[in-house]
Formats: structure tokens, C-alpha cells, sequence
């Protein structure tokens, strides 16, 4: 494997002996780096850092500022890089170089990068960075021009020009939902490369390490209307996992329209995203609202051959469905990830978890392959990430805008009656649709329970089309519905999904 490998293992951060003498720094020996720790024992990052920042409140933490004076190319007028301190959940060291001209140069931490905000750290010592930050004019939300992060495990987290964070990208995900316990590989060492002038992207090199998995990811970021990322990543793993995850996406849904109304709460909804969009390898595009409330966490897997696109998407932008004037939920954006190249047999899992708080993140949506690589063989793999809003220019079909079930008893009353059956209302829209008299029909299917008279009618107030029907689940367990509008043999929307 050469002699430069043997020097890149676990605590490398000092950026020497990285590569060849004749080499340029680049993602072809973090490759080399990741393929190196997979040959050894997995061992934890540097967690060692003074009490008063270990066991600091949250709202310590918060009070901690970044000096924007210290920022990597601070006097530019362009892309400018950040830190963020360790302490309070963030305790993990990352390390944190910067190339140019093919060489690396490590940021070394100062404590005069930071106001502390009081805090007292006797005998400061070198500590690292727990993550980083990204900057631009054409990027950021309400509190400035930052449009990326990477903090925390294999977290990194997006925005595009006028947006608040919500929803999260990962590196990877390890046996998430699975009866194994999930693991949470971290980002230890990232490098920047210094962008010239003018420049319009950025490119971010990232080591993950972690007791099944190593890898390495390279991340073009393109910030503006529209973020872009253009992800390169390279998966090794040490020992087998019950469930590999790409490409995952983890938000939070704690209710809206189509979920229980048990929440006392003076918004009419609460998420980060609303659904879960997909398309397939045959071009069949699919809509599958997100749910909490029910007993148990649920991992539903939709199964295909060559995905060509999925994302976790906040589809409402209105912000009379959330009257919150702090958290600004219409704001939140939707990561779509259109895979490179065939991604072969798999499928997409939607792994959704009960939540009473919306701190917690509870939705998670990621690529398993059929086939995990075995230990020891890179899985090489790459795609790209929009950053945008409700993602209503991706097709032309009409799309589900919202989801409705309430007891059909009151509707459809029977002798003797029957509690379990479920009245299910799912609206359409589109300038695809057609209006008023132009004779849609519902396909509407349930792989258990049966489907009772299904009924379209045109909505005028929104020029859309409403699908009815009763759901009459029976003693068969659980059942996936689908549902989409007709024009004769012509399919006029997305296929709805639902998990009962």
C-alpha cells in the first residue's frame, strides 16, 4: 500500500506525511488515509478538554462567538471559513487544514478566536475545533451569509439564499432502524481548499471514522438561489453492518395535517418536512407523507433498481400553516439527491420514530444497497445535492399538497359499527391538472384491508383535484396504500404512498 499510507492513521491532523513527496493533497490520499484506519482498531476521537466546557449548560455553549476577525480569508470579499468551539455535546476533536498549491497548511486553534461569553477556562489548552462553518454573499438566511456547517458525527447541514436550517445531511448511516445498535461515524479532520478569486465554489475534503466504517467525502458547495453540492465519497468497512445507509437526510416531523391532533400546540403545524419524495429507475415519481404519533418507530422500505432522485421536502411554503414567527418553518429547505451513475438493486428506506419535541429529529431517509461492500472494499459512490425550497419544478405531474384521515363511523355510518375504518382525504395540485369536467378517475390500490369507493372531485377554490376514499383495514396488519389521479391511461400526478 506504499509507505505515505503508514503514516496516515488516527491523529494525522498535523497534516505531515499525508502524501508522496510529488503529490498535491486531494481526495485520492483521503482515500488512501481511510483505507488505512479500516486496517486497524477503530479508536474514539479526543475527547479531552477542560470540565468547564465539558459540562457546560446549552446556553453557555450558545454564548460562545466565533471572532469574525479570525475567519480563513477574512479581508476577502468571497467565500470566508469559521469554527466552532468544543464543549457542551460537541466534546469530539476535529482537526482542520487548509490546501493550497497542492500543500497543507493545519489552522491551528487560538483562544483569541473566540468570546467566550464570560466563560472562565483556566489553562486553556490546544483544544482543536468541534466543527466548521462556511460563508458567502450569495448564501444565508436571516442571520447573515452562512450557508454550511459540519458539526457533529458525520452531520452537515445547508441552506440557500434566504433560508433557515432545518433538515441535515450525513455522511452515512449505520444500522438506523435496524435491530442492531445504530452508530454515528464522526467527520475527525477536514480540509479546505483555498478557493481563488471570484470564485463561485468551494471544496471541502472530509476523513470519517468510526467502529464499523471509515470513508472519504469530498464536498464542491456552490451557495446561492439554489445550493449546490456535487458529493464524491468512498465507504470502507471495518467489520459487516447489519443495514448501510447512503446519502442520508434526517428531519424532524412533529405534526401537521395528515398526523394525530394530540398536540397542544398553537401552530397548526410543526416540521422541518412534510414528505418524502422519490423517484424510480422506471421515472415513476412518488410522494409519501411523513407521520408521528404512532407507537413504535417504523422503517419502511420502498424497493427499486437504479434510483434517480430523493429528497425530504418541506412542500408547504405557507406560512399560515405554522404562525411561527421565530422558527420560520415556510423557510425551511428541501434537499433533493440525484444519484451519479447506477446505484443498482436497493431501496429507499423511510425511517420514522414517535417524537413529543421538536428538538428531536425524528425522520430519516437514506439508500440501502442490496448488497453491503465486504470489509475491506471500497464502496464508491457519488451524487448531487440541491438545496431549494418546496421542489415544485422537479416534475410536471401533479403533486400531493396534502393528506387528510379521520373515522369514516360519522361519514358512512354501518349496523354494527365498525371503529377501525378510515376516512382518507388527499388533495392534488398543478398546472398540469386540468379543470373543472375534464373526468379524472382515482388508482387506488392497498396490498391489505380493502379500499372503498374511492371519489375525485374538482376544488375550485384551489383549482386542484380531491381524492376520497374509505379504508377498511381489517385483521391483515399492515398495509402500504397508493393512490394517483387518471386521465384514461394517461398518468396526470405523482403516486401517493402511505404506510397504515
Amino acid at each position: 500500500m506504499g509507505s505515505a499510507l503508514l503514516l496516515c492513521g488516527p491523529g494525522i491532523g498535523r497534516n505531515r506525511g499525508i502524501a508522496r513527496a510529488e503529490e498535491s493533497f486531494g481526495f485520492e490520499q483521503v482515500r488512501r488515509m481511510a483505507a488505512a484506519l479500516a486496517s486497524r482498531p477503530y479508536q474514539p476521537p479526543d475527547e479531552v478538554m477542560p470540565a468547564v466546557l465539558r459540562d457546560m449548560s446549552y446556553d453557555q455553549y450558545r454564548a460562545i462567538r466565533f471572532r469574525p476577525s479570525s475567519a480563513l480569508w477574512a479581508d476577502g470579499g468571497g467565500f470566508k471559513a469559521q469554527f466552532f468551539h468544543r464543549g457542551f455535546l460537541y466534546r469530539r476533536r476535529v482537526r482542520v487544514g487548509v490546501i493550497e498549491g497542492g500543500t497543507v497548511t493545519p489552522v491551528a486553534y487560538r483562544p483569541d478566536m473566540f468570546d467566550l461569553g464570560g466563560l472562565d477556562v483556566p489553562d486553556m489548552p490546544d483544544l482543536g475545533f468541534a466543527g466548521v462553518r462556511l460563508h458567502h454573499p450569495a448564501g444565508g438566511g436571516s442571520t447573515g451569509d452562512e450557508f454550511a456547517v459540519f458539526l457533529g458525527a458525520s452531520y452537515f447541514r445547508l441552506i440557500a439564499r434566504g433560508q433557515e436550517y432545518g433538515i441535515s445531511g450525513r455522511g452515512v448511516a449505520v444500522n438506523t432502524g435496524g435491530s442492531e445498535p445504530e452508530e454515528f461515524p464522526d467527520f475527525t479532520e477536514f480540509w479546505i481548499e483555498r478557493p481563488g478569486a471570484g470564485a463561485e465554489e468551494i471544496t471541502v475534503l472530509a476523513l470519517l471514522d468510526g467502529p464499523s466504517v471509515t470513508g472519504a467525502f469530498r464536498f464542491r458547495l456552490r451557495p446561492g438561489d439554489t445550493t449546490g453540492a456535487q458529493v464524491d465519497a468512498s465507504l470502507i468497512l471495518r467489520q459487516p453492518v447489519g443495514r448501510l445507509g447512503l446519502a442520508p437526510l434526517t428531519s424532524m416531523f412533529l405534526h401537521g395535517e395528515n398526523g394525530p391532533r394530540g398536540f397542544d400546540d398553537f401552530r397548526p403545524e410543526m416540521h422541518d418536512s412534510d414528505g418524502l419524495l422519490m423517484l424510480d429507475g422506471a421515472g415513476v415519481w412518488s410522494w409519501r407523507p411523513l407521520v408521528n404519533g404512532r407507537p413504535a418507530p417504523l422503517a419502511t422500505g420502498y424497493a427499486m433498481a437504479g434510483p434517480k432522485g430523493f429528497g425530504l421536502m418541506q412542500r408547504d411554503r405557507d406560512f399560515a400553516s405554522y404562525l411561527d414567527v421565530q422558527a420560520m418553518h415556510e423557510r425551511r429547505p428541501s434537499f433533493w439527491v440525484e444519484p451519479r451513475g447506477d446505484w443498482g438493486q436497493g431501496a429507499l428506506e423511510l425511517y420514522e420514530f414517535p417524537s413529543l419535541e421538536e428538538y428531536n429529529d425524528n425522520i430519516v431517509a437514506y439508500w440501502v444497497p442490496q448488497r453491503a461492500p465486504e470489509p475491506g472494499r471500497p464502496l464508491d459512490f457519488g451524487y448531487a445535492l440541491t438545496v431549494m425550497g418546496g421542489g415544485t419544478g422537479l416534475h410536471p405531474l401533479g403533486r400531493v399538497t396534502g393528506t387528510r384521515i379521520g373515522s369514516a363511523e360519522r361519514l358512512r355510518p354501518t349496523v354494527p359499527p365498525s371503529p377501525e375504518r378510515r376516512f382518507f382525504v388527499v388533495d392534488f395540485e398543478g398546472d398540469g391538472l386540468p379543470g373543472h369536467g375534464s373526468g379524472l378517475s382515482a388508482d387506488v390500490t392497498a396490498s391489505a384491508g380493502a379500499v372503498v369507493e374511492p371519489i375525485v372531485e374538482h376544488v375550485p377554490q384551489t383549482g386542484g383535484w380531491r381524492l376520497y376514499f374509505e379504508y377498511r383495514p381489517g385483521k391483515a396488519g399492515p398495509a402500504e396504500l397508493a393512490a394517483r389521479l387518471m386521465r384514461g391511461d394517461r398518468v396526470m400526478t405523482e403516486t401517493w404512498r402511505f404506510t397504515w
